[in-house]
């Protein structure tokens, strides 16, 4: 590895590799493009890929996020939008949790839904897309139900979750289960024009008081749909969430939750 990093830094301008160096790296020295980004995020050098994240996330936190592993449950509307946010971030590892196939109804939101994927496995569709936009992120898909029975090892080696499936029940088994296993937990829920958004700690209770009246129904989702817009938005604030959550920043939405009314443009912060 000595010889690899004396290599980066000869190649490097300005502490900055750009992605062709990065390509010759890993042609010369037979390693994956992981391993690759991993001696150069090591050496305090940045992969040209990241330069716009130097402004709000520095070298040293770009390698943090480069050795953490996400996982998210839910890979459809919410979790494709929030694979793809991850994956251009530089999150190194992601966990993408899902049973299901595409479907035509997903054509109007889901991000990595095509006709031409109609029937197959969203998991697997979310590491192929992954390996295209930033080969050096690793998915690990897992084309299977969540629950708490299995949740252990589902998000086995995780450091944060993200909460992307649309029922009541999952969303409380995988809260349950990030409890028992001392893991945050990034909740986001979208139904029509309409989103909220919190964070939830171990020791914290906060999809319990959210969902307290509705233990056992379906999301709102059925009755008001998804357009195009809702599912972005609300990964979205998921993303800088996890980001904050990897990052240890401050003013996380721990305890309180967003909700995000996208038809009259008001956010309203409700406490829990």
């Amino acid at each position: 590895m000595d010889k690899l990093k004396k290599y980066l830094i000869e190649k490097s301008v300005n502490k900055v590799l750009s992605e062709t160096c990065l390509q010759e790296a890993k042609s010369r020295f037979s390693l994956s493009h992981a391993e690759i980004e991993m001696c150069c995020l090591n050496a305090s050098l940045l992969p040209s890929r990241y330069q716009r994240n130097q402004k709000a996330i520095n070298t040293e936190e770009q390698l943090k996020l480069f050795s953490s592993r996400v996982a998210v449950v839910g890979c459809g509307g919410l979790g494709g939008h929030i694979i793809e946010e991850l994956a251009r971030l530089g999150v190194g590892q992601i966990l993408a949790i899902d049973p299901d196939v595409f479907e035509e109804h997903n054509l109007n939101r889901q991000l990595f839904s095509s006709p031409q994927v109609l029937g197959q496995s969203k998991a697997e569709i979310a590491a192929t897309r992954v390996a295209e936009i930033n080969p050096a992120v690793t998915v690990h898909s897992m084309t299977t139900s969540f629950c708490r029975e299995s949740g252990s090892e589902l998000l086995k080696g995780a450091d944060v979750v993200a909460d992307a499936v649309d029922s009541i029940p999952v969303r409380l088994e995988l809260a349950s289960s990030c409890r028992d296993q001392g893991l945050p937990l990034v909740h986001g829920a979208i139904a029509g024009w309409y989103g909220h958004v919190c964070t939830v700690f171990p020791e914290e209770m906060s999809l319990e008081k959210i969902y307290r009246n509705r233990e056992n129904g379906g999301g709102i989702e059925q009755e008001l749909g998804n357009p195009a817009f809702t599912p972005a938005v609300i990964a979205s604030f998921q993303v800088a969430e996890i980001c904050k959550v990897l990052l240890g920043k401050k003013g996380l939405l721990r305890n309180r939750m967003l909700v995000i009314d996208l038809l009259d443009m008001e956010v309203e912060e409700i406490l829990l």
